[in-house]
């Protein structure tokens, strides 16, 4: 029973990590993104409150939540 929870639960997590992933923007822009990076290290105390800080934010919880639960059925599973 535990095992089928945790395979339900890993196909839903990998799937919003997946949908994370594809929503964040691109890191690189051309000069343009370079020119706004060097600006977004200067102003960079607000960047956990834009959208793309929410969404690397939540890909790090997701993705441990990941490694935990594919560990843990590995261990179920042996």
């Amino acid at each position: 029973m535990l095992k089928n929870v945790l395979i339900v639960v890993q196909i839903i997590v990998s799937l919003v990590l997946t949908t994370v992933v594809l929503m964040q923007s691109g890191k690189e822009a051309g000069l343009s993104g370079s020119i706004a990076g060097g600006a977004e290290t200067f102003f960079g105390k607000n960047k956990a409150r834009t959208i793309d800080g929410m969404l690397s934010r939540l890909t790090t919880v997701l993705a441990i939540l990941f490694i935990v639960i594919s560990f843990v059925l590995s261990l179920i599973i042996k």
